[in-house]
């Protein structure tokens, strides 16, 4: 019994390879069962018996790629700046974890994105990076008394097609960084009423 469950999760772990595989070369929606048996080397009904729906073999993977992104978690953002006083000092911060987070997933978040519509996997999928992401933003933010109003634009500008935006721009990585940085206090002083100070 052992060695036949050792066989199992082999083969599981097989398709999962294969499908992550097809997902990255040509996105999730246009990848079937079919062109994930034939790149797993096994029959259709072996996918199937492991998976029996599309959106199983997505949630599946969903779980994978998860581990390799690793993507910021709302209960983990007090202590990504524990320690640093300066709103200044934590929006560098917090541009450096989201300049590593979205480093690391860019190709898988811009191909779940583009997809995202189609399957609520994915749309599960983003949906809690997100989370993650405006956790980041707030606790960030969470000594500077800004407004939700402003927190609000920050979460907007913080997001992965912004990122992937200004990200074109041909300019050395700590160059960039602080750019965004400045990038968000101005943005964040746009939307304050004209009578407020602009700290």
């Amino acid at each position: 019994m052992g060695r036949r469950a050792e066989a199992r999760d082999h083969t599981r772990e097989r398709i999962l390879q294969a499908t992550m595989q097809l997902h990255d070369e040509q996105g999730v929606a246009p990848t079937t069962l079919t062109q994930v048996a034939r790149r797993a080397g096994v029959g259709p009904a072996t996918v199937f018996r492991h998976f029996p729906t599309v959106n199983h073999l997505v949630q599946a993977c969903g779980q994978h790629v998860w581990v390799e992104m690793r993507p910021p978690m709302p209960q983990d953002a007090a202590g990504v700046f524990a320690g640093i006083q300066s709103t200044r000092e934590r929006l560098a911060k917090l541009i450096e974890e989201l300049d590593d987070f979205y480093g690391r997933g860019a190709l898988r978040l811009g191909l779940a994105g583009r997809d995202r519509e189609l399957i609520p996997e994915l749309h599960g999928f983003l949906t809690a990076v997100e989370g993650g992401v405006e956790a980041l933003v707030r606790e960030a933010l969470a000594k500077s008394g800004a407004k939700e109003e402003e927190i609000q634009v920050a979460i907007a500008l913080t997001g992965f097609p912004v990122w992937t935006a200004l990200n074109r721009l041909a300019l050395p990585r700590a160059e960039l960084a602080a750019m965004k940085v400045r990038f968000l206090e101005c943005a964040m002083r746009a939307v304050r009423p004209a009578h407020e100070p602009n700290n």
